[in-house]
Order: structure tokens, then sequence, then C-alpha cells
């Protein structure tokens, strides 16, 4: 099982309140011991691989934030880092550093936090990325919906917004993080009408941050209906894009916990696509 959207270190985005992994594991913590909590997770859950998401500022010794990322993935098999994309930094010698860690191959996707950062996907700032993306044949992954800091702001992140990027932008493959939610009929138009076969097949979307909590949060809503209640919302959205190839799993780690989240994607995705949702349609994007 592949895991498409999890985070291994502090953002420092503004306004967010970092948690740490669900067995109280802060990830500013000697790397041991963070790497000891995120193996115990995938283990418990089957993930095999994981795309793990940067920090939200880059600097000039780790232009893509992900320093801590690369750390973790020598002691912990298939975890893939995501790099930056940062539209306050787009002059060129930062794009030059970026460009070098590219060239390594080890970056599997560029992530743009929008909502967190106050620019929408069309800014200037973000075009150079889409090109450096374009040429390393590497997706970007655009925060979409709701976000986790009060001092977002949520206009910058609707899905609808990244329909003009895609449609200016055919040979980048884009992914709608979050799946748009709570616009998830929105996001599932982007999708569906952005994957014409054999015109233009450019925008995905991952199914993470859908449930946020813990262990027993999961057990709560299960309980009171409340998550049978998210099932059926979000089935009729994916229902509509007529893409199942288009969805990737993933738990948006540590705000719910891998294990559980698992089963409630299980639930939500028809059994017939799991086989693409949890692993295939992950390969198939990302190289893995």
């Amino acid at each position: 099982m592949i895991d498409t959207h999890i985070h291994v270190t502090n953002t420092g985005l503004s306004g967010i309140l970092e948690k740490p992994a669900p067995d109280g594991t802060p990830f500013g913590d000697p790397i041991d011991r963070v790497a000891a909590a995120i193996k115990a997770e995938m283990q418990a859950a089957g993930t095999t691989q994981a795309l793990a998401m940067p920090k939200g500022i880059g600097h000039t010794g780790d232009p893509l934030g992900i320093n801590q990322t690369l750390r973790l993935a020598t002691l912990i098999s298939g975890i893939h880092p995501v790099g930056l994309a940062d539209p306050t930094q787009s002059e060129e010698p930062h794009l030059a550093r970026v460009e070098e860690v590219l060239k390594t191959g080890k970056i599997k996707a560029l992530k743009a936090y929008l909502g967190y950062v106050h620019y929408g996907p069309d800014a200037p700032g973000y075009l150079p990325y889409y090109k450096l993306a374009a040429k390393y044949k590497i997706p970007v992954i655009f925060h979409t919906g709701d976000t986790y800091s009060h001092r977002a702001k949520v206009k910058y992140a609707h899905p609808l917004l990244v329909d003009e990027i895609a449609v200016d932008h055919p040979d980048v493959n884009f992914v709608l993080a979050h799946f748009g939610n709570p616009w998830l009929v929105d996001a599932a138009e982007v999708v569906y009408k952005n994957n014409k076969r054999g015109i233009r097949e450019n925008v995905w979307t991952d199914l993470s941050g859908l449930l946020v909590g813990d262990a027993a949060e999961f057990d709560k809503l299960r309980k009171n209906g409340m998550m049978k209640d998210v099932i059926a919302t979000v089935r009729k959205a994916f229902d509509y894009t007529e893409c199942p190839d288009r969805f990737l799993y993933g738990s948006d780690w540590p705000l719910a916990p891998m294990a559980p989240y698992r089963d409630f994607i299980r639930e939500l995705i028809p059994a017939e696509f799991h086989g693409g949702v949890f692993e295939g349609n992950a390969k198939a994007l990302f190289g893995l």
C-alpha cells in the first residue's frame, strides 16, 4: 500500500499548531525516535511506501524543505520526499538551487500550500515551478479545501482555481490534495473535465484529510453514524468523476492514524478499485 500524503516534519506554516506522532513523539525529537514512530505506524497499516510533504519554508541550505525527509529516508524504507513550491521564492538563484536537488531524481513531486500561502495557483511565482515540474516529469500537488490554520485564506485553496492551471499547463500532472474538501463536487468536476481520454489527462486527487482525529475519534465517528454520512457524500463526488484511476490513497498522518484511516478509505472506495487507489495509481503517477 502506498500512502501519498504524510507529514514527517513540522511545516512552519503560519497559524498551524504542529501535531506530534500518535504515540506522542514530536518531530523535533532525535531522528531515530521520529523514524521509529513513523515506521511503527507504517507497519501497523501495511504501508510499504509513503510520500512525505515538505516544510512550508525553504532556505539556501534546504530550498525544497526536505532535509528531514531525506534523513528519515535513510532510516525508513519506502519514504519519498515531496519538495516545496514557494511562490515567494522564484528568483533565479533560488530556482537554481531547487533544480540542483531535482536533478538527483529523489524528489517525487512538488507541493504548493494553497491557502496557507496567500497566493492562488495562477500566481506568477508558481510558474517557474511548473516549468521545472514539466522538465523533470514530476507532478505538482496543491493543498485544496479547508485548512488547519486560522491565518490561512481559503479562497486561494478552492479546487476550481486549478482548472485554469491544468488547461494552461497540459504537460504537467496536478494533484488536488484532500479532494478539495468541502468543495467535493467542484473538485470532482475539475478531475472529470481535465481527464478527457486522448485529449488531456492531467488532474488527479488524493483522499487524505477527509477525517482527522485519533483512533478513539474514528471509533466514535463510526459508532454515531457520522463516518457513514461522510462516506456517502464523498462517494457521490467520486462517482461523478468517472475516473477511479485518478484517485490516490493518502492519510495526512499524523492528523489521522494510518490504520484506521486505511479502513475508512476501504469502506469509501468500491472494492474493485482498491488495487488502483491504494497502489497502482500512485505507481503510475509518481513512478514508484
